[in-house]
């Protein structure tokens, strides 16, 4: 997980083919301040270029480039970058490419049809080790799952009853501070339970927990 001074900004990539999609995005950066875009790239030869000199703290990419192989990019910068996180930026918004970006290693998940502000909350929220989703597909994910599809047993027994509850709202795609908020805990509190279960569960970051969480059910609280 990235650490940063208050007065360190975040170091970001944009990978798009598209050159103004990525000067869409690097304005909005740059007008919301504390991150600043270190390099654009419009293929995934690019990309692995540009992440290889800059090592950004969040690389944006459209896994649409270059027919498509945009999700071996993902895993390929993570094995030149491993403190990279990995925000995808796409037009596609259905699960299974949504579940193949985390698989292959992305921190978020975003729709191009996000808010400046959405987009710039999700760069930090990916800057500082969180996962983030779309709340669209969060929502309807969210959805499918509260329809009687939520395993009769609980699929994690290891789990404490408090860390159960921090699983399902981040399997809901929500940050340490909201998921604070929502079960009134403190924000050391829940961070120290996400660092137990991503323990107990075997996996690297909260990004692989959202996804094993997700197959197993979980995701389908909703805010207070």
């Amino acid at each position: 997980m990235n650490q940063h001074a208050t007065h360190t900004p975040l170091t970001v990539l944009l990978a798009d083919v598209q050159p103004a999609i990525r000067q869409g995005v690097r304005s909005m950066v740059e007008d919301a301040g504390g991150a600043v875009v270190v390099g654009e790239a419009g293929t995934s030869g690019e990309a692995l270029a540009a992440a290889s000199r800059h090592r950004p703290d969040v690389l944006v990419l459209d896994p649409q480039m270059d027919d498509g192989t945009g999700l071996r990019t993902i895993s390929q910068v993570l094995r030149l970058t491993p403190e990279t996180g990995v925000l995808v930026f796409s037009t596609l918004d259905d699960d299974k490419a949504v579940a193949a970006a985390f698989r292959a290693g992305a921190r978020g998940y975003l729709v191009k049809r996000a808010t400046a502000d959405q987009i710039v909350r999700g760069i930090h929220a990916v800057g500082a080790g969180e996962a983030i989703l779309d709340r669209t597909i969060a929502a309807r994910l969210g959805t499918l799952m509260g329809t009687g599809s939520r395993p009769r047993s609980y699929p994690f027994p290891q789990l404490s009853d408090r860390e159960r509850e921090v699983l399902e709202h981040l399997a809901a795609g929500r940050s340490n501070t909201v998921i604070a908020r929502e079960l009134a805990l403190a924000s050391k509190t829940v961070s120290n339970r996400v660092s137990g279960i991503l323990g107990k569960l075997g996996v690297a970051d909260r990004a692989q927990a959202l996804v094993l969480a997700r197959d197993a059910g979980l995701g389908h609280v909703a805010a207070r």
